[in-house]
């Protein structure tokens, strides 16, 4: 007997169906699993086999033939096993043949015949819309994410007698969730704002203009000077996300395994900090069979890299692709997997080792600084946009009780005006951030006063700047100008954007 259920899969961020085909014959009984299953789908036959015992039905004394087609992708995890089971539930006439033409069935089973979760429910949800199926089988940890997928009935299944009920006695009640009502409720009041932070005026107007535009950001200074604070305020002054953008986060967290029944859709920006010790490849995404790194979790969002220099240089140079085209070609043995990486980098370091560069404190020699220094390679400095010194915090600013700090809903009320002119700048162009422009952009939009020109003129000569320090100050330049609702870019944005170019001469 051949019996067909429909599954599926995940290459990079996107799901794909699978065709789960099961020939059933006479014969000596064995199991063979066939269409490049790795080894955690390999071993489903078990699982399949003791589940189905240990729930009270028969498992077949048979010749068992399962292909997963396309046979010529490698399959991974143990998704498959619930597949599996129905197929050899039909032959069984458990479940009626008919019922799994339009269903799609996907989870893992215990050996007690419990369905569990697995990862990436939602990509493959959505392949199987697109596909035309409207039955959705999936564990009921899962049930919930897939539910976001409208046009499609979800049916969480707790256990294999569960779902075999649904086919005889007792329907499964489908799933329904209310997206609007759950993108809405989730968007929570942030514990930390930017009025909790003293003094660093300058910094905190840098890091509104990299928030503007999504400039990449890079803070230099001693420790305790804030910088940290600074970076976790960060997403308080972004726009909020989109129900498009919440989506293709949400995808990628799914795949990643980090979804859960408390947390099933993602509304608030992403804010990842890996530690220093962090290696390319979980950053990048890794593994034999590829999984989205840390620069993938941070799409849509900020990461944020503490102590810069002391992170593998292998690891910060990984970095400098996907800060330029948004996205991460990962190449293992498991496949080629490309992952979205839209991420505003924000960095930080100290001057020096100790990080007391200037004071009597500094122990550190010149070869010394030098060499810490050296770990971040100009290809990579040259990609971030805004350089920024953070320098200490004096007593007044501290103690005094009448200073006044912005708070993030005001930063962030300029913040979104100045991302509403990129918007309508930008409708026609697949573009959406002014340090995404390219240069025929630049060319188009950047409009120069005849001082602003001639003043970058001057430092492009003086400086002796690289082409793509001339794009990133003019990219800056424009961003400032909508902070300040100008349509021309006047000497006094080109000015400031210039001095956010000025530290690494300083430094390097």
């Amino acid at each position: 007997m051949f019996v067909k259920v429909n599954s599926g899969a995940v290459i990079g961020v996107d799901g794909y169906m699978v065709a789960v085909e099961a020939d059933i014959s006479s014969g000596l009984p064995v199991f063979d699993i066939v269409g490049l299953p790795d080894s955690a789908v390999k071993e489903s036959k078990e699982r399949v086999r003791t589940a189905i015992k240990n729930t009270g039905f028969e498992f077949p004394v048979k010749r068992i033939t399962v292909n997963l087609a396309p046979a010529d992708v490698r399959k991974s995890g143990p998704s498959f096993d619930l597949p599996m089971a129905v197929c050899v539930l039909v032959y069984e006439n458990r479940i009626p043949v008919e019922a799994v033409a339009n269903a799609f069935f996907v989870g893992e089973l215990s050996l007690e015949g419990s369905v569990r979760s697995v990862g990436g429910v939602l990509p493959m949800v959505i392949s199987a819309k697109a596909a035309g199926i409207t039955e959705i089988f999936v564990p009921f940890e899962n049930a919930q994410e897939a539910a976001l997928v409208h046009g499609v009935t979800v049916y969480p299944v707790e256990t294999i007698a569960h779902l075999v009920s649904h086919f005889s006695e007792q329907p499964i009640p489908p799933l329904t969730v209310d997206l609007l009502n759950i993108f809405g409720k989730t968007k929570t009041e942030s514990d930390v704002d930017f009025a909790d932070v003293s003094g660093q005026q300058l910094v905190k107007r840098a890091l509104t203009i990299a928030a503007a535009g999504y400039h990449n950001a890079l803070m230099i200074g001693p420790p305790g000077a804030g910088k940290t604070m600074l970076a976790r305020r960060m997403p308080t002054i972004l726009p909020d996300l989109s129900l498009d953008e919440s989506m293709e986060i949400t995808k990628i967290y799914s795949i990643a395994g980090q979804l859960n029944q408390k947390n099933i859709l993602m509304t608030q920006r992403p804010f990842r900090t890996p530690h220093h010790t962090a290696s390319f490849m979980s950053l990048t995404g890794g593994g034999r069979i590829p999984t989205p790194g840390e620069i993938t979790l941070a799409h849509n969002g900020v990461l944020f890299l503490d102590e810069l220099p002391e992170f593998q240089k292998k690891a910060l140079e990984t970095l400098r692709q996907p800060m330029e085209d948004g996205h991460v070609t990962v190449t293992r043995v498991g496949g080629v997997c490309t992952y979205p990486s839209v991420f505003l980098l924000l960095a930080a370091m100290n001057p020096c080792p100790c990080g007391y560069m200037g004071s009597s404190r500094c122990k550190c020699s010149d070869h010394d600084t030098a060499r810490y220094l050296e770990k971040i390679s100009g290809p990579l400095l040259d990609r971030i946009d805004i350089h920024i010194e953070a320098i200490p915090v004096d007593y007044h600013e501290l103690s005094s009780p009448e200073r006044f700090q912005e708070d993030s809903q005001t930063i962030k009320a300029r913040v979104e005006a100045a991302r509403v002119r990129q918007q309508h700048r930008f409708q026609n162009d697949a573009t959406r951030f002014n340090a995404k422009m390219s240069a025929k952009q630049i060319k188009k939009y950047c409009q120069l006063t005849s001082d602003a020109d001639a003043l970058i003129k001057q430092v492009f000569e003086n400086l002796n700047l690289s082409a793509r320090a001339y794009h990133k100050i003019l990219k800056i330049s424009r961003t400032i100008a909508d902070l300040d609702d100008q349509d021309i870019i006047n000497i006094e944005h080109v000015s400031e954007a210039i001095s956010y170019r000025s530290l690494d001469r300083k430094y390097w």
